[in-house]
């Protein structure tokens, strides 16, 4: 009895033992056949992906020329170093190679461990000529240590235009400038190859099949000359030797197109060499400070007060010899004037006088006046990182802006909102939007970020004042500023220069209140004036040599040398009748264009 009871579990074992076995054997065919024809796809993509890989194939960034196809900005194939981690053995090549390239010795060797099972590192990308040379001398293991060919972004010109072109970093990414705001253009688009390789990670065939060609980018021609863009920078550079400024900015227009000949800020930079950028050379001063104008922005409120028929061109004021009552503030002027013309008030840049103007015109007008002409919007030139400048609403404005505005306070403008409206007043009373990029490329792209408004104003077909104010203006009282009033410095003996002066006090940091020492002296001026064809600004922000900062102390002389350099290379023709002007000047020209 006991014997068949013990049988009988031990068959009931057996059973669930063989269930047990059968069941994982199910299991194990029921995953082999899964793998051999239903993962067999799966698995064969993994495989090839890890056989086949694509690379990518760099499109060639266009080149940068200026108007006269003269080249600023180029690109050449440079070596770059990589080595593979997992096969190098030992630092001493490693130190070797740290030692020619002068790389931080600790940091590299840092990154070789901390990478030591990667296939591929970079070591230093886009060695120059010397840095190859000095790396074909070492003795490296071939299977270890590697050159792959880049492109490298080269600017013949070094700092000329830097700021006006920007620069490509490491990457090939546009970083400021034309580089930045034309990237989508210049950049080109990438092509790819497929490549097989081993289980080592050595390629064993390249899949022409497959290829896609990169298409290179294209080539932009600027409205910039080389050669005014040269005169206008060494300028400015003597600007900074003669009155070490914070800052300073210059841009030279072409009056009929409204096209950028030069755009140049000092502190400057050498654009093969971005390592050595100081931080605050990157601002691109010329469209990215504001300021108040100071007189520099007069002739605008004279033009509108003109044109609404509330002063005449004979017209005179009681300056009230220096002192007036606006209200509860006493206004003042730098000298005792009695009675002065409507043209006597700009050429000696009373303040007294263009208040009065104001009160004429009152708030309303004077708004109205300084939005006209682009002032608190942008020109939409074609480059990034442009300011609106400062104009508050028209409800916050009171009786001292009435006072303030026409003498050129209470409003910030950028420089190149300033030239180009005075580009206005020169060419008839017409706005444009300003350039850089000729026919080739859309003129109504403004490069912004996407959750920017665009803040830009529209190009105005019609004059924002009638052509006999705008040549009135230019021809009579801006003309007299240079022959007799304030920017008697920027007299030329070839041409007819007209002009206006501007000399703004800062606020100080400390009191909030302006102060007598800290200046923006600007001064802007065009020629001939029967028929002008060429603009110059020249802003210096807080020039600290001296003690007299008037705008056409300053500015002035430098303002009248790149005008008077630029209309000779030009070949416009003098408008001074004098023979003894005539002969001097021809001497200059051949002077200037050897």
């Amino acid at each position: 009895m006991k014997s068949g009871i013990s049988q009988s579990r031990i068959n009931w074992r057996s059973w669930i033992l063989i269930g047990v076995v059968v069941m994982a054997w199910l299991v194990i065919s029921g995953r082999l056949i899964y793998l051999q024809y239903v993962g067999h796809r799966q698995f064969k993509t993994v495989v090839t992906r890890q056989q086949v890989f694509k690379e990518k194939i760099p499109a060639r960034p266009g080149d940068i020329l200026d108007r006269n196809g003269r080249l600023l900005a180029t690109t050449i194939v440079s070596n770059s170093l990589y080595v593979v981690p997992q096969r190098l053995k030992g630092t001493q090549q490693a130190i070797q190679v740290c030692t020619a390239l002068q790389l931080d010795q600790q940091h590299f060797l840092k990154r070789l461990d901390e990478n030591g099972d990667k296939l591929f590192l970079w070591v230093k990308r886009r060695l120059t000529d010397t840095e190859l040379a000095q790396i074909r001398t070492l003795d490296l293991a071939d299977d270890a240590w590697g050159f792959r060919q880049e492109y490298r972004r080269q600017y013949p010109q070094g700092t000329l235009a830097a700021h006006a072109l920007g620069l490509r970093d490491i990457d090939g990414k546009g970083q400021g400038g034309l580089e930045e705001a034309f990237d989508h253009l210049i950049c080109g688009q990438d092509g790819y190859r497929f490549l097989v390789r081993d289980a080592h990670g050595r390629v064993i065939e390249v899949r022409n099949d497959s290829r896609v060609a990169a298409r290179n980018g294209e080539t932009l021609v600027v409205t910039l000359d080389s050669i005014i863009q040269l005169y206008t920078e060494r300028e400015l550079q003597g600007i900074v030797k003669d009155w070490k400024p914070k800052s300073a900015c210059a841009i030279v227009m072409d009056v009929k197109t409204c096209e950028v000949l030069a755009l140049a800020s000092v502190p400057s930079f050498n654009l093969n060499h971005p390592e050595q950028i100081e931080e605050r050379a990157w601002k691109n001063t010329a469209i990215a400070s504001i300021y108040e104008p100071g007189s520099t922005l007069k002739p605008f409120i004279v033009a509108a007060a003109l044109e609404k028929g509330l002063v005449k061109r004979d017209d005179e004021f009681d300056c009230e010899y220096g002192e007036y009552l606006m209200g509860k503030r006493l206004l003042h002027d730098h000298h005792s004037y009695g009675m002065l013309s409507l043209t006597d008030i700009l050429v000696k840049s009373s303040n007294i006088g263009m208040a009065k103007i104001g009160e004429r015109l009152t708030n309303a007008g004077l708004y109205e006046a300084v939005t006209a002409f682009g002032f608190g919007q942008k020109t939409g030139i074609q480059l990034p990182g442009e300011l609106t400048g400062i104009v508050r609403p028209l409800k916050s404005w009171n009786i001292y802006s009435t006072g303030s505005v026409p003498m050129g306070q209470e409003i910030a403008v950028t420089p190149i909102q300033l030239i180009t409206a005075h580009v206005a007043l020169a060419n008839q009373g017409k706005l444009l939007n300003p350039r850089l990029i000729r026919d080739q490329i859309d003129h109504n792209y403004f490069p912004r970020s996407e959750d920017e408004p665009a803040q830009v104003r529209p190009l105005v077909s019609t004059p924002l004042v009638s052509p006999d104010v705008a040549d009135w203006l230019v021809r009579v009282p801006m003309v007299e500023t240079v022959e007799r009033g304030t920017g008697r410095r920027a007299k030329l003996d070839e041409y007819t220069v007209f002009g206006k002066t501007g000399t703004a006090q800062k606020p100080d940091p400390r009191t909030g209140q302006y102060s007598s020492q800290l200046h923006v002296s600007s001064f802007i001026c065009g020629a001939p004036a029967h028929d002008p064809r060429v603009l110059v600004l020249v802003v210096v922000n807080e020039p600290s040599v001296g003690e007299n900062h008037y705008g056409g102390t300053i500015a002035g002389p430098p303002a009248a040398e790149i005008l008077r350099k630029t209309l000779l290379y030009l070949r416009v023709p003098f408008d001074r009748s004098s023979q003894h002007f005539e002969d001097r000047s021809a001497s200059r020209r051949r002077n200037i264009l050897r």
